[in-house]
């Protein structure tokens, strides 16, 4: 006799002394031996089995060694026929068991069959078991057997059995028979009171209690269980299928469905690919496709799908909304003169397909979930019937990708065009809801209220490339030269080819604008210059082109160094974006990067935007946060921050001229504002700005300030290799000068400047600090020092 065990319960511990027994049944077969019962058909045969049974008395006494299962397998067999019929032994999926163990024995043909299937190292094992929850399951079941107190802990058990003929795995639930089965307490067991069961009903999580009152092997379990598998694969693939797509995507969805329709099917090299369509110009004959996984479709961004498909699939696809089935590809692509649609299927090796169409509720999106076989007629009308139960959970998975991707739109919309930093973003939100609040309260001209913060204290920051304004001309002055000089190529070479005055005379022209771009441009040259071009010159290169193949090919040398879209040449301009883009980007990312450990010092609003460099504003103060208090020991770390920050930037910038055409240079600048101000949304511009007349000053100071000069001096305050610190109060100086002190003491700086400024328009008596900045050859902008670092430092 075969004896299974359970995978991983070789020493379970259980607050039962588990004995195996055919107690019960031969007290039934005792009763059909009875001489009363000489009628009965069962008579003769129940005298015989009974007369054996009681040469054995451990059958009926009970028994530990599972060897005598073997001993007296033919014996047990007897007694075991009656609840294993012979005709339902290919349909049943029985077998018996010792409860809690799950040491099973005496299977049903199916049963048998089903775990020869699974493979010969395959062993039993129950779905998510665990050793605790067992444990109180039995003390619960000698609560309700030996103490007759009804708690209820049925919980399902489940077998997932691999199949591997169909290369996919079966999913059954056990069903548990307890009718020939008794429990008694050992004379260990403790009494349990009414007390017992109350902290017992309060303590499910902690074994320790249960096993105090069960303590192991305190009560005698004799007898055996019947253990019957019910096959719930269609039912468990349906849930699965629910649960994968109602959860969010971690990019794994097609694959988990494709491994639960596997199953559904019974099709193990089944496909599954989806795609999600904007409808909105399928009227048209084109759509948007906003997110795919296909089997059909190769990355296309849109379609043409009434060239792809025929006109029978988009009338009930697109139009009705219904699905469809491909049953026989092959004949599909007579029928259809192999349109593009039966050419993508016959590429990927598919035989059959179902085509699912979901239609979104609130916008255009129609999601089209593509399964296809390999073999013809393995997917059909009849067996796509069994998708009917998941149809509803797909049309919610679709809505929800849906709404999720309007969200994701708002905020890539908010991020990058109308951003409301994280840190301010509350306060936007208890203003909508008061707003809504109105509308819903039928308030007359609801109005949105105003965003304002009060005492913050405002720090900004700047790198600015310098010379940008004079490189820029530079490289348009240069350009116009390189255009200029190939016309007066061409123009001369025509000349030697054919001796025709007007080519002597624009030739002139061109040089004359020659002479005059290379003494420096002046407003309006380049689009005179471009015009001429355009209107006078072009016209006699396409007559030039076709004397003879030298001018033909002279002129297309030509028009291969003009940019295609503005028709100029654009080489050294783009050089110099494509340097300044570079420097903006590095700039750029990094400030965000290290803004992220800023926050968690403080939450503080933060803004950034890109010129020619980087520029960034900050606020701090309690009334940006909900809840938080607020201290000027803060504000004093946020200043040291931002100069740490300059330092790294600079040497960032400094680093990534390596990598520019143009070796572009930048200036930093810090400007110090001791007193708080008030911030406010404007509306209108959706952006912050400064509120009250006397704040409008901190404003026109950052406005102007970066072209300030040192007084008495024609000097810039800002230059390449130095940070200029602007301040008003010496307080300031004196804060500022403690924090570049440290610095230098790391050798990340060098000689610091006092300096006084010339009066700005509106502005007067600004002073600031200047510091060398010490460049490190090897600085590697993925190792610079951190917010926790940093402030430890200073300790």
């Amino acid at each position: 006799m075969e004896v299974r065990l359970h995978k991983g319960l070789g020493n379970l511990d259980l607050p039962l002394q588990l004995n195996i027994s055919f107690e019960k049944i031969y007290d039934m077969l005792k009763t059909y031996a009875d001489s009363e019962s000489k009628n009965h058909p069962f008579y003769s045969s129940a005298k015989i089995v009974v007369k054996e049974v009681e040469k054995h008395p451990e059958l009926i006494t009970g028994f530990t060694d599972l060897t005598i299962l073997q001993k007296h397998e033919d014996l047990i067999q007897l007694l075991l026929d009656a609840l294993f019929p012979e005709l339902l032994t290919l349909n049943e999926i029985k077998a018996v068991t010792i409860p809690f163990s799950f040491t099973s024995f005496k299977f049903t043909q199916r049963f048998e069959n089903i775990l020869k299937n699974a493979g010969d190292n395959y062993e039993l094992q129950i779905r998510d078991f665990d050793e605790n929850s067992l444990y109180i399951m039995a003390c619960t079941f000698i609560l309700n057997t030996v103490y007759k107190y009804p708690v209820d802990l049925k919980r399902p058990f489940f077998f997932d059995i691999p199949d591997k003929n169909l290369g996919t795995t079966k999913n059954y639930r056990v069903a548990f028979n307890a009718d020939f089965m008794e429990i008694t307490p050992s004379e260990n067991a403790p009494k349990i009171t009414e007390d017992d069961i109350k902290l017992l009903l309060d303590n499910y999580d902690n074994v320790d209690v249960w096993k105090e009152k069960f303590p192991l092997e305190s009560y005698i379990f004799k007898g055996f269980g019947i253990m019957n598998l019910f096959d719930v694969t269609t039912d468990e693939t349906i849930s699965s299928i629910r649960t994968n797509l109602l959860r969010k995507d971690d990019g794994s969805i097609v694959e988990k469905l494709q491994e639960d329709l596997s199953s559904f099917y019974n099709i193990k090299d089944l496909k599954v690919g989806f795609s999600i369509f904007d409808t909105s110009e399928i009227s048209y004959g084109t759509s948007k496709i906003k997110k795919a996984d296909s089997i059909l479709l190769d990355n296309e961004k849109t379609i043409s799908c009434s060239d792809f498909f025929c006109d029978h699939i988009m009338e009930n696809v697109f139009h009705k909304n219904t699905s469809i089935v491909v049953s026989d590809v092959k004949k599909y692509g007579i029928g259809s003169n192999e349109n593009p649609f039966y050419k993508k299927l016959k590429s990927r090796n598919i035989g059959s397909i179902i085509l699912i169409p979901i239609k979104t509720s609130e916008n255009n999106d129609l999601a089209l979930l593509e399964i296809g076989s390999p073999r013809p007629y393995e997917l059909n009308t009849v067996n796509k019937q069994k998708l009917q139960d998941i149809i509803p959970v797909l049309k919610a998975a679709v809505d929800r990708f849906s709404e999720e991707y309007a969200n994701i739109l708002e905020a890539t919309i908010q991020e990058h065009y109308t951003s409301i930093h994280p840190s301010v973003k509350w306060k936007f939100n208890n203003a909508a809801e008061n707003y809504l609040q109105q509308i819903f309260e039928n308030i007359e001209n609801p109005k949105p209220e105003e965003i304002v913060f009060n005492n913050v204290y405002p720090l900004y920051g700047q790198l600015d490339v310098k010379g940008s304004s004079i490189a820029r001309n530079n490289a348009i002055l240069e350009d116009l030269t390189t255009q200029l000089t190939l016309a007066i190529s061409v123009l001369k070479e025509a000349c030697n080819s054919e001796n025709l005055p007007i080519y002597n005379e624009l030739m002139f022209r061109v040089s004359a604008y020659l002479k005059e771009v290379k003494k420096g441009l002046k407003a309006g040259d380049e689009i005179a210059i471009l015009d001429f071009l355009k209107t006078e010159i072009y016209p006699v290169f396409t007559h030039i082109k076709d004397i003879n193949l030298d001018l033909e090919a002279l002129v297309n040398t030509y028009m291969s160094r003009l940019d295609n879209n503005l028709q100029v040449v654009y080489e050294k301009r783009k050089a110099y974006e494509q340097s300044v883009t570079l420097l903006n980007d590095k700039l750029s990312k990094f400030i965000d990067k290290k803004q992220e450990g800023a926050q968690q010092m403080f939450p503080h609003y933060f803004e950034r935007y890109k010129t020619d460099g980087v520029e960034f504003n900050m606020y701090i103060g309690e009334s940006l946060t909900k809840k938080k208090k607020f201290d000027n020991l803060y504000l004093y770390n946020l200043r040291f921050w931002q100069i740490q920050l300059m330092y790294e930037m600079e040497n960032l910038a400094m680093n990534a001229t390596k990598e520019m055409e143009h070796k572009l240079r930048v200036a930093s600048l810090i400007l110090v504002h001791s007193n708080p101000l008030a911030i406010k949304f404007r509306m209108d511009e959706k952006q912050f700005d400064v509120d009250g007349a006397y704040n409008i000053r901190y404003e026109i100071i950052k406005k102007r300030i970066d072209k300030a000069h040192i007084k008495g001096t024609d000097e810039r305050l800002t230059v390449p290799g130095k940070i200029a610190i602007v301040y008003s109060q010496d307080k300031d100086k004196l804060e500022y000068i403690k924090y570049l002190n440290f610095l230098q003491s790391k050798n990340q700086l060098g000689k610091i400047e006092e300096l006084e400024l010339e009066d700005l328009q509106g502005v007067s008596g600004l002073k600031a600090l200047r510091v060398k900045v010490i460049y490190k050859e090897d600085f590697d902008a993925k190792k610079t020092i951190t917010l926790d670092e940093l402030m430890d430092e200073l300790k």
